[in-house]
């Protein structure tokens, strides 16, 4: 028998396994059990978004299994430093309406004992409509200004573009 400092990672990575276990199994108390009454959650790219307590991870994720029956999540690739878990996820499944779910990105666990004490949470819906990452750019930036000397642009655009 294997013990959690044998796992890759220690402890804490097998907390995570535990949440993705509970995830995929889609038991909303296990899945719940994996979080510290104090969690925090942090998202950077959408303050208005973080919150704090496990009962609002209840409420998340039932509303997930509800909303996405057949949810399965992978943890594509995992590094851990001390306390700290961080993680690539994938999220697939369907919703009820039919359409597919796909969601994608990181989350850098906090891990305390054998509960998550805190997430920055960096998942996003994975969308393939929207065009290049030049069409993103230029979004994000706004369009050239009516004028701008071309070679400055272009130049700019070089700076951006991979």
């Amino acid at each position: 028998m294997s013990t959690d400092d044998e796992r890759p990672g220690g402890a804490p990575a097998t907390v995570i396994d535990r949440l993705v276990r509970a995830t995929n199994a889609h038991d909303l108390d296990a899945l719940v059990r994996c979080f510290g009454p104090g969690y925090r959650n942090s998202t950077p790219a959408h303050p208005n978004r973080s919150f704090a307590g496990s009962a609002q991870v209840r409420d998340n994720w039932q509303q997930i299994f509800a909303g996405v029956p057949d949810i399965h999540v992978e943890v594509e690739a995992e590094t851990v430093d001390g306390p700290w878990v961080w993680t690539e996820w994938r999220m697939t499944g369907t919703r009820r309406d039919g359409t597919p779910h796909e969601m994608a990105g990181t989350i850098i666990f906090e891990v305390d004992g054998d509960s998550i004490a805190s997430a920055r949470f960096y998942v996003e819906p994975v969308e393939r409509a929207s065009g290049t990452v030049g069409d993103a750019v230029r979004r994000q930036v706004g369009e050239a200004p009516t004028g701008a000397d071309p070679q400055v642009v272009a130049q700019a655009a070089e700076v951006v573009s991979p």
